[in-house]
């Protein structure tokens, strides 16, 4: 089936334009590469803005059935056939799927003014990481704030680039349906959570035994790196330290299963 839209046919991999596609799956700047066919229509059922879309022979039919459902290939996306040889060289899976895009990425911090996403309830949640290295975490992290319907996912400096492949793998398309907000400074973070009434809680070795009861909306929970935790400057300023009970041998909680569990347990109180 031959496609009803306009492309062009790349076929060598010294091409100016295919070099351009191995530079930006590296160094991005404000634009991701993604790559896979769930990741791929998983954007675009977000309506994510979409700069290019690069496809091998055997896609076409895909393309095509994706180019008449998505409003968003229809202005201003460029159309990418390439070769086998040449998808592989972009790729950066060991057995690629033969699609790929590079999508703009979405407004996730306003430098001028800090203002959280809210869904008017009163009940908001907000995941807050803080310097948390592990993509796999990462990713895992923002899924579960999807799961849960949380407002937003804010990411403290020190956390990874939310918009790796790593993490985009990881949250399963997550990453696109929940705002994710980049807040520099802490400052303004805790600033705005106290002018708006939202308690914060530090995950904390030191805090106090959980108690859903004792738990406020609207909130915000940090979770710290995966060795070191939240820093103590972190610590002190959240109102309340917790920590997850654990009865067991284990002294701390992977940083994603402590964030998935508190996720469960907000939802509790919010519902």
């Amino acid at each position: 089936m031959k496609p009803d839209f306009g492309y062009i046919s790349l076929s060598g991999k010294d091409n100016p334009r295919v070099k351009e596609l191995v530079r930006l799956r590296k160094e991005r700047g404000n634009k991701v590469f993604i790559e896979g066919t769930r990741l791929c229509e998983d954007a675009l059922e977000s309506g994510v803005a979409v700069d290019r879309l690069i496809f091998t022979e055997d896609r076409k039919e895909l393309v095509s059935g994706w180019y008449g459902l998505f409003e968003c290939l229809k202005d201003g996306c460029e159309f990418m056939l390439v070769t086998d040889d040449v998808f592989r060289k972009i790729s950066s899976t060991v057995n690629p799927q033969g699609v790929a895009m590079v999508v703009l990425e979405p407004d996730i911090y306003d430098q001028e003014t800090l203002a959280l996403p809210s869904d008017g309830s009163g009940k908001d949640v907000y995941l807050v990481a803080e310097a948390v290295q592990d993509p796999g975490n990462l990713g895992t992290m923002i899924r579960t704030a999807d799961a849960f319907a949380f407002s937003a996912v804010i990411l403290l400096p020190g956390t990874c680039d939310p918009f790796s492949d790593k993490v985009l793998r990881a949250s399963m398309g997550s990453v696109w349906h929940i705002p994710i907000v980049k807040c520099n400074n802490k400052d303004d973070l805790f600033v705005y959570l106290n002018e708006h009434g939202i308690s914060s809680y530090a995950m904390h070795l030191n805090g106090v035994e959980l108690d859903e009861g004792n738990l406020s909306l609207p909130a915000a929970y940090f979770i710290g790196n995966e060795g070191k935790g939240l820093s103590e400057e972190t610590s002190s300023r959240c109102d309340k330290l917790l920590k997850i009970p654990m009865p067991g041998k284990a002294e701390s909680l992977n940083a994603a299963a402590a964030a998935s569990i508190m996720g469960y347990v907000f939802s509790r109180k919010r519902d």
